[in-house]
């Protein structure tokens, strides 16, 4: 079984900073990448930035310069820190993980989402 949780989202005004977490957890034997994603209603989920085994990172062009991933292999975790964020940040932030369970099985996992809200 594995569990991924995010934290770290709430109400900021715009032009502010936000840093949120995700770690997975359980039977995992090695984490492939993780990433972060959100969704607004009526629209479909979108990728925010992701990062994967060897460090490399991919970020949607509306957020480059502005948020930064890190992974934090010990813990099987990623953090993703959001500056001079705008309304249009706003939104469910979804937590993603690539990973084996076992040397040949692997899957992609979601979390339950964090709701980031930036005020204008």
């Amino acid at each position: 079984q594995v569990q991924v949780m995010e934290s770290g989202g709430g109400l900021v005004q715009a032009g502010g900073s936000l840093t949120l977490s995700c770690a997975a957890s359980g039977s995992i034997f090695r984490v492939v990448a993780m990433g972060w994603y959100r969704q607004v209603p009526g629209k479909q989920r979108e990728l925010v930035a992701t990062v994967n085994s060897g460090h490399a990172t991919n970020y949607a062009d509306s957020v480059k310069g502005r948020f930064t991933i890190s992974r934090l292999d010990a813990k099987n975790a990623v953090n993703l820190q959001m500056s001079s964020l705008k309304p249009e940040d706003t939104g469910v932030y979804y937590c993603n993980a690539y990973l084996y369970t076992t040397p040949t099985s692997w899957n992609e996992y979601w979390g339950q989402g964090t709701q980031v809200t930036v005020s204008s």
